[in-house]
């Protein structure tokens, strides 16, 4: 087996291609490791110092790592992790139950949809979800407002990257505004864990500005 990568937008991130089916239809991900916990394969990424998520992709999985761990440490162990789980052909989940749970049903056309949202699922479906997989990722629908803008989550190597604000806009926004007079705009809705770190984030910038403040003017 001849596993390939490929680099993705977000440069912590990688997409990794066995060259063997993966998920087949759909995606899945693990964003820490009690939800790794209904994957074999996802429980051992996650079990290498520096991985921080993984995401299944139909034939590919995207491995997340921190900032601090250089992709020539992780690589090796990712490959050899890899190799392995294909080539004995391990069940990528432990049930059937789990893969269904993993998977998104967020653009699944519902009776209770209107004619909009279900236009707007389908484009995600079909015109979206392949492009933003081609970059080891994925979005989800999670709702549209009465003032018309359609709420996504951003999954995979998009989850925090720095040119998603720029998909989301330039891309994806502009399609369904072209294609659906009722959207108005698109914004993107944060996990917990990315909403965290961007109120932390805030708080750091807030006590410089006030240490700024306090400094001693100089002359």
């Amino acid at each position: 087996m001849f596993i390939q990568t490929e680099d993705t937008p977000n440069e912590d991130s990688l997409k990794f291609i066995p060259g063997v089916d993966v998920m087949g239809t759909g995606s899945a991900e693990f964003l820490d490791t009690r939800s790794a916990l209904a994957s074999p394969l996802a429980i051992r990424l996650m079990g290498i110092q520096g991985v921080k998520a993984v995401f299944y992709g139909p034939d590919f999985v995207t491995v997340s790592k921190d900032s601090e761990h250089p992709w020539s440490i992780l690589k090796p162990e990712i490959y050899s992790t890899l190799m392995e789980a294909f080539t004995s052909q391990t069940p990528l989940f432990r049930t059937d139950e789990d893969r269904d749970a993993a998977g998104p049903q967020d653009t699944r056309i519902l009776d209770t949809d209107s004619e909009t949202v279900a236009m707007i699922k389908e484009l995600l479906e079909t015109r979206v979800r392949p492009a933003i997989m081609e970059d080891g990722g994925d979005i989800e629908y999670k709702g549209f407002t009465d003032d018309g803008i359609v709420e996504l989550m951003l999954k995979g190597s998009c989850r925090g990257c720095s040119s998603s604000a720029v998909t989301l806009k330039t891309g994806i926004e502009r399609m369904l505004m072209h294609y659906i007079p009722e959207v108005k705009g698109v914004e993107q809705i944060l996990g917990q864990e990315e909403a965290v770190a961007l109120d932390e984030f805030s708080k750091f910038e807030k006590r410089l500005e006030e240490k700024g403040k306090k400094a001693p003017q100089s002359g």
